[in-house]
C-alpha cells in the first residue's frame, strides 16, 4: 500500500502516507478551509427550524474568486448550460434564488469534509522512518472523497484547467515552471481520489 487507497476488510479504505504526504494533505485541507471561510453561527436551540430556514439568506451572487466559483457554481448556467436557450435574466434570477437557499449549507458540508481530513490526519501517529496507515471507516471515506474533489477543483481553477485533456499538457511542464508543484499536487490528488472511488 504505497500512496493509494486500498479496501479494508469489513468496509472502508486505507492508505499509507509518509510524513511529507501527511504534511501536504493537511496544508492543502487547511488552505481549503481558509478559502471557504468561517461557518454561519448556530441558531438558538429553541429556534423554529422553518423560520431559521427562511430567515437565513445566503448569497445571491456567484463568488468573484474563480476557485470559489468552481466550488459553488451557478445552478443554471449560460446558453450552453442547463436551461440553455432561456432568457439570460431569468436564468440569473433562478440561479440567485437557488444559491440563496443552498450555498450556506453547501459551504458547511465542504467545510466539514475538509475538517474531517485535517482531524483524521492529526490523529495519525507520526510515521517516523516509514509510513503511517490511515484507515477510513464509517462516513470518513465519503468525507475524504468530497474534500479531495474540492481540492482538485480549487487547484484546477488556479491552474486554469477547464477540461480533462488540458491536464495532459501539464505533464510536460519543465521543472523550473512555478506551476509545477501545483500540477504535481493536482495529479497526486487525482490518483488518491481515483483509488478511493475504486475502493468504495
Amino acid at each position: 500500500m504505497g500512496g493509494v487507497f486500498e479496501p479494508l476488510e469489513g468496509g472502508g479504505a486505507a492508505v499509507a502516507l509518509d510524513e511529507i504526504e501527511i504534511s501536504i494533505l493537511r496544508s492543502l485541507a487547511v488552505q481549503l478551509l481558509e478559502l471557504i471561510g468561517p461557518g454561519e453561527p448556530e441558531p438558538a436551540a429553541d429556534a423554529d427550524p422553518l423560520a431559521v430556514l427562511f430567515a437565513s439568506d445566503g448569497p445571491t451572487e456567484p463568488p468573484a474568486d474563480p476557485a470559489l466559483a468552481r466550488l459553488f457554481p451557478d445552478a443554471y448556467g449560460g446558453p450552453d448550460g442547463p436551461g440553455g436557450g432561456e432568457d439570460p435574466e431569468e436564468l440569473r434570477a433562478r440561479s440567485a434564488e437557488f444559491r440563496r437557499f443552498t450555498e450556506n449549507d453547501l459551504r458547511s458540508r465542504k467545510r466539514e469534509d475538509a475538517l474531517a481530513v485535517v482531524r483524521s490526519l492529526d490523529s495519525l501517529t507520526p510515521p517516523g522512518e516509514g509510513a503511517a496507515v490511515l484507515e477510513l471507516t464509517g462516513e470518513l471515506p465519503l468525507r475524504w472523497l468530497g474534500a479531495l474533489n474540492d481540492l482538485r477543483l480549487t487547484i484546477a481553477a488556479r491552474l486554469d484547467i477547464t477540461e480533462d485533456d488540458e491536464s495532459a499538457a501539464l505533464f510536460r511542464l519543465p521543472d523550473d515552471d512555478p506551476r509545477k508543484p501545483m500540477v504535481m499536487a493536482y495529479l497526486w490528488l487525482g490518483g488518491l481520489q481515483e483509488t478511493l472511488i475504486e475502493t468504495l
